[in-house]
């Protein structure tokens, strides 16, 4: 199959229709085979029920319904286990991405040999405030990745179908799978331009808490894609140069009493100077931080992904 299509559903009753109808147009008109898999993220209206209604009528549609709702990236990581297409392309079901871009998409993975082909929505339709948090965001995720995309969150997104069985997304985690790719050894990422239609259907399911829960994400994601191996790395690193720091102000507090003895002359307590508290408890964090990562380390030994690395070819074996 050429192409499978994941699409997160959370009551968009109103535009599933519309939009499976759209991309069979342009699928067939590409002459691509398809699938459209719709994952029901625990809408609470009709949407499963249209769901059920167009597989019925058609069958290039599937869908996968959640007891509850479990969040985008849950929705996607299940839509890419039951995808079976040479491309996977996800989109969102509000109909403000177009259909119309999914043939240039898949060109682009299979002619120019993209592994990962992100949109970027230059012209928005959307509130100032989320336009002007998200300009801030994605600086943020571009500097602190290497990564050169202008919009991360974009939901219009095409795949090598390897990439996304290489990967898994979790949490809030939807809006860095190009980060998730690149530390998969998928480093051929890249991005298009492509049109961002005003919301034709009811109401947008993001607030503006989702702004800090990127920053959050972005730091869990940092640490897990350059720690996550070798957590030793990081608190082991930070643990003994904080104990180092406080043994040295320990030590010039003694050096110091010394001093003071061998001149004959009075000799403060040590417990005076707020000096040793401050070595004290800089040394009592600088061993906990060296605990955790020994923990952090035998943790990692015990799991049961602690030798997986994606092989990319094989020769007479």
């Amino acid at each position: 199959m050429d192409l499978s299509l994941v699409i997160p559903v959370f009551n968009e009753e109103e535009s599933l229709r519309e939009l499976s109808e759209w991309i069979g147009k342009v699928c067939t008109g590409a002459s691509l085979t398809y699938e459209i898999i719709f994952v029901d993220d625990g809408s609470s209206d009709a949407s499963w029920s249209k769901i059920k209604e167009l597989a019925a009528q058609s069958k290039f549609i599937r869908g996968i319904r959640f007891r509850r709702n479990y969040g985008k990236a849950a929705a996607l990581n299940t839509g890419f286990a039951e995808s079976s297409g040479d491309v996977i392309i996800t989109m969102d079901s509000d109909l403000q991405d177009s259909p119309d871009e999914i043939p240039e998409l898949v060109s682009m993975i299979r002619k120019e040999g993209y592994d990962l082909v992100s949109g970027w929505k230059k012209k928005r339709y959307d509130p100032f405030i989320k336009r002007s948090t998200s300009k801030i965001y994605n600086s943020t995720a571009r500097l602190t990745s290497g990564i050169k995309l202008h919009d991360f969150n974009c939901g219009l997104k095409a795949y090598r179908s390897e990439v996304v069985k290489s990967i898994e997304v979790f949490g809030d985690m939807h809006r860095y799978i190009p980060m998730l790719a690149k530390e998969a050894g998928f480093k051929k990422i890249g991005e298009k331009v492509v049109e961002h239609r005003p919301r034709k259907y009811g109401v947008t399911k993001y607030g503006l808490d989702r702004f800090m829960k990127g920053y959050l994400d972005l730091l869990t994601i940092r640490f897990i894609t350059r720690f996550g191996k070798n957590p030793m790395h990081l608190f082991g690193s930070l643990g003994t140069l904080m104990f180092l720091i406080g043994f040295v102000m320990a030590g010039y507090l003694g050096i110091r009493k010394l001093i003071f003895v061998h001149n004959n002359l009075r000799v403060p307590l040590v417990t005076e100077s707020p000096y040793f508290y401050i070595a004290l408890t800089v040394m009592i964090i600088g061993s906990f931080l060296f605990l955790t990562g020994f923990l952090g380390e035998l943790v990692n030994r015990n799991s049961t992904e602690r030798n997986s690395y994606l092989i990319r070819d094989k020769v007479n074996l």
